[in-house]
């Protein structure tokens, strides 16, 4: 088995950790899942996307600037 995995150019610690990731399904089921990791990706980027062109807007109808959020004092370095 080590020597199949050496051929096609993956450490065996990849080969181990993707078989137990995927190791169960099949091809066009990994094919899926990966799809869906990406558009959920995708979703979420325009999530954020969204909730920042919100908040710009609620601040510019209040007539205010949008000052940096600033971090609460026990958090800074």
């Amino acid at each position: 088995m080590a020597e199949a995995i050496r051929a096609i150019g993956v450490s065996e610690v990849a080969y181990y950790r993707w078989r137990r990731e995927f190791g169960g399904l099949k091809t066009d089921q990994v094919r899926r899942m990966k799809d869906l990791e990406t558009e959920n990706q995708r979703l979420r980027k325009a999530i954020a996307d969204l909730t920042l062109d919100k908040l710009i807007l609620q601040e510019a109808a209040r007539g205010g600037r949008l000052e940096p959020r600033q971090e609460p004092v026990s958090k800074r370095g």
